[in-house]
C-alpha cells in the first residue's frame, strides 16, 4: 500500500495536438488505427470500430432523407443501447448537433425540451414514440429505428466537414424559471478537454470504459468521447444494472473495465458491495469522480483494500457550461486520513478558476468566494436565452478581447498550498446524486397545481447525511391535501432526480422581516407518520419494514407508505435490496424493488415468487433482463451495414 502528498502547485503545460479537430475526426482516427478492435459492447454483442463507422454512415444517410443539415439539432430519445452511439455519430456526420433526452423523463418535460430546442428530427423507437403526442410529428420528423417498412436507402453520402466552433451537442439542465435550459457545447470544447487531460491519464486502445450515466447527463460526454477518441472499448451499462451495485460490480470484473466514472454517491454503493461480498478481481486503472462534493475520508475503506495507486482515484470538479470537467485532483491514502475538505485541485491547463467576492473582486487566499471559470472549455451559451447568457457568461477582464468567464454559483476557497476547496452552492441550486437542480424549477411546478397556493423546496440532509429534497406547500383555503396527490402531479412534470423525497403541508410559509420566505424557520420533515404494530405485520412485512427503517432513518413505516414519498431514492432502494437479501438469504430482483414501492406490495411479491439463494458469486440477473433488447439493437445495426460495404 502506498501513499503520497499531492502538490497543488505542480507545473502543468497546456498541450495542443489536435488543431482544427472535431469529434468525428478523432473517431475517424480511431477507425483508421484500430478498425478491427471492438468499439462498443452490450452484453455478449459487440461492434468493431469499422462496423460502428459503417452503421453511423448508414444512420447519416437516413437522417439526410429527413433533410437534417449543418446547424440543425437532432433529438435522441432512446434507451441505453448501441443505437444511441450510432445515432449521435450519424447526427455529427450531418454537421448537426445531438440533443439527448432521457426516456425516464415525464412527457411534459420532454415536450418542454422539444418546444424550446425545436429539433428537425427525433430519433427514437416505436415503443418510446407511443409515449408522446401524435401531433408532435407535425413539428419534428420521427426517425424510428425499429421500423420495418423503410424504403431502400440511397448510397451512403460523405460526412459533412464540421468546424471546431460548430455545436456538437445541447444538454438541458434545470432552470430557475421553471423551464429547463439548453447548454450549447462546441466541437472544440470537447476535443480540447480530451487533449488537455492526456498528460494526466494517457488513455489508449487497451482501456475499457463503462457508459454508466444517462446520455442526458454530461458525464456521458466524457465516457463516450474520451473512449472513442483513444480507441478504447465502451461497455454500455443497461439501466437495471446501473441501479444494482452487485450486478455492476460483477460487470466491472467480467468486462475488465479500466476506466470508471462515478458520482461519490454511486461509488459508495460499490464500496458496500465489497464489504458484504467476496472481492472480485478488478482491472481498474482510474476511478474518476464528478457531479458532487467528495470527502476523502469516506474513501478510507477503499484505500485500505486497494491502496491508492491501482487504481488511481481522481476528483474532477465540473459543470455542463464549462464542458464536463474543470479541475483535477488525484487522491491518496493520506488524504483519507487527514483531509476534511472537498478537494478539487488545480484547473485543467487551458482553464482558469477565479474566486471572486460579491462585488466581482478577487478574494484573498483562505477567504470564501464564488468560482468563475475562464478558458477554452467555456460553452457557447444557452440556447434561446440571451438575457441569461448576459448574466452568466460575462466578459473576462483578464483575458483576450472576446474572452468570457462563466459565473458558476459555486463557492470555493483557495488554500495557501494552491489547493481549491469546494464549498457548495451559493444560490438556489443544489446537487442531488450528481444532478444540478434549480430549486426554483421544482417550486414553479409545485405552485402550478390548482390546489396549491404557495410552495417552497429545500435540500436537507437525512439521517445518513445524504441531501434530500423537501417540498413545503400551502393549499388554497387551507384544505387538506394528501402528499401522494401532489407527488403524482409532479411526476408528470419533473424528471426523477428532481422529485422531492418528503412533502409537508403547512398553514403558511414563514417570512423574514424583509418579507422573504424564512427558509431556516421551515420545520424538519416528518417521516413514517403511520405507525404499524409488529403484531399487524407478517414475517416478511416485518423484514421489509425494518430494511426501510434502517435505510430511511425513520422510526415508523406504514404498510402502504410509498417508498419514494417518504424519502426514498433509487440509490437508497439499492441499499434496501442489499439488506433484504442478507436478511432473507435469497436473491431479490432489482426490478421488484421499483415495481413494488410499499411494504405490503413488496412483501406480497417476495412471498409469491420463489427465488434462488444468494450465491457468493452474484449472477447478472439484471443484465439478463436486458439481454434480448440489447441483442435486438445490435441485430438492427448489423442488418443495416450491408448497403455500406
Amino acid at each position: 500500500m502506498t501513499s503520497s502528498t499531492y502538490n497543488a502547485t505542480q507545473p502543468v503545460t497546456s498541450t495542443n495536438t489536435h488543431d482544427g479537430a472535431t469529434l468525428l475526426s478523432l473517431f475517424a482516427g480511431s477507425v483508421q488505427r484500430h478498425g478491427d478492435r471492438t468499439a462498443v459492447t452490450c452484453g455478449q454483442a459487440r461492434l468493431t470500430y469499422i462496423e460502428l463507422d459503417r452503421a453511423a454512415a448508414r444512420m447519416a444517410s437516413r437522417l439526410a432523407q429527413c433533410n437534417l443539415v449543418h446547424g440543425d439539432i437532432a433529438a435522441i430519445y432512446l434507451d441505453r443501447s448501441a443505437d444511441m452511439i450510432t445515432a449521435l455519430l450519424g447526427v455529427l456526420r450531418r454537421g448537426a448537433a445531438y440533443l439527448p433526452i432521457d426516456p425516464a423523463y415525464p412527457a411534459a418535460r420532454v415536450l418542454d425540451t422539444l418546444e424550446d430546442a425545436r429539433p428537425r428530427v427525433l430519433i427514437t423507437t416505436k415503443e418510446l414514440a407511443a409515449r408522446l403526442p401524435r401531433e408532435l410529428s407535425n413539428t419534428v420528423a420521427f426517425v424510428l429505428l425499429d421500423a420495418t417498412d423503410d424504403d431502400v436507402l440511397e448510397d451512403v453520402i460523405a460526412p459533412f466537414e464540421a468546424a471546431p466552433e460548430d455545436v456538437a451537442y445541447v444538454i438541458y439542465t434545470s432552470g430557475s424559471t421553471g423551464k429547463p435550459k439548453g447548454v450549447q457545447v462546441s466541437q472544440h470544447n470537447v476535443v480540447r478537454l480530451i487533449e488537455q487531460t492526456e498528460h494526466w491519464f494517457h488513455f489508449n486502445e487497451s482501456d475499457v470504459w463503462t457508459m454508466f450515466h444517462s446520455l442526458a447527463f454530461d458525464f456521458s460526454v466524457w465516457e463516450i468521447w474520451a473512449c472513442l477518441a483513444t480507441g478504447g472499448r465502451l461497455v454500455i451499462v443497461p439501466f437495471a444494472v446501473s441501479r444494482s451495485p452487485e450486478d455492476f460490480y460483477m460487470l466491472l470484473s467480467d468486462e475488465r473495465v479500466t476506466v470508471l466514472n462515478q458520482t461519490p454517491s454511486a461509488f459508495a454503493l460499490l464500496m458496500q458491495v465489497e464489504e458484504t461480498r467476496p472481492m472480485l478481481p478488478l482491472s481498474l486503472r482510474y476511478v474518476i469522480f464528478g457531479g458532487e462534493a467528495l470527502y476523502p475520508k469516506r474513501l478510507r475503506a477503499w484505500f485500505e483494500r486497494h491502496g491508492d495507486r491501482a487504481p488511481q482515484l481522481v476528483n474532477m470538479y465540473g459543470i455542463t457550461e464549462t464542458t464536463v470537467h474543470v479541475s483535477y485532483r488525484p487522491l491518496t491514502l493520506r488524504d483519507s486520513e487527514v483531509e476534511n475538505d472537498s478537494l478539487i485541485g488545480v484547473p485543467i491547463p487551458d482553464l482558469q478558476i477565479h474566486v471572486f467576492d460579491a462585488e466581482g473582486a478577487p478574494v484573498a487566499v483562505g477567504a470564501d468566494g464564488e468560482m468563475y471559470i475562464g478558458g477554452a472549455g467555456v460553452a457557447l451559451g444557452y440556447l434561446n436565452r440571451p438575457q441569461l447568457n448576459a448574466e452568466r457568461f460575462i466578459a473576462d477582464p483578464y483575458g483576450l478581447p472576446g474572452a468570457r468567464l462563466y459565473r458558476t454559483g459555486d463557492l470555493a476557497r483557495r488554500r495557501a498550498d494552491g489547493e481549491l476547496v469546494y464549498l457548495g452552492r451559493g444560490d438556489g441550486q443544489v446537487k442531488i446524486n450528481g444532478f444540478r437542480i434549480e430549486l426554483g424549477e421544482i417550486e414553479s411546478a409545485l405552485t402550478e397545481h390548482p390546489d396549491v397556493q404557495h410552495g417552497c423546496v429545500l435540500a436537507r440532509p437525512d439521517a445518513n447525511g445524504a441531501q434530500r429534497l423537501v417540498a413545503y406547500y400551502v393549499t388554497r383555503n387551507g384544505s387538506a391535501m394528501e402528499s401522494s396527490a401532489l407527488s403524482g402531479y409532479l411526476a408528470t412534470k419533473l424528471p426523477p432526480q428532481m422529485m422531492p423525497s418528503f412533502y409537508m403541508q403547512i398553514a403558511t410559509l414563514p417570512l423574514t422581516a424583509n418579507g422573504k420566505v424564512d427558509r431556516a424557520a421551515l420545520p424538519e420533515p416528518a417521516t413514517g407518520s403511520r405507525v404499524e404494530s409488529n403484531s399487524a405485520l407478517s414475517a416478511t412485512e416485518q423484514v421489509v419494514a425494518e430494511a426501510w427503517r434502517a435505510a430511511l432513518g425513520a422510526a415508523h413505516i406504514g404498510l402502504d407508505d410509498n417508498f419514494f414519498d417518504i424519502g426514498g431514492t433509487s440509490l437508497l432502494l439499492v441499499a434496501v435490496r442489499a439488506r433484504l437479501q442478507e436478511a432473507l438469504k435469497r436473491t431479490v430482483a432489482i426490478t421488484w424493488m421499483f415495481e413494488c414501492t410499499t411494504v405490503r406490495s413488496l412483501a406480497k411479491r417476495l412471498d409469491a415468487v420463489e427465488a434462488p439463494a444468494v450465491s457468493t458469486t452474484p449472477a447478472m440477473t439484471a443484465a439478463q433482463l436486458q439481454a434480448k433488447k440489447q441483442k435486438d439493437a445490435f441485430a438492427r445495426i448489423r442488418n443495416t451495414m450491408g448497403a455500406t460495404r
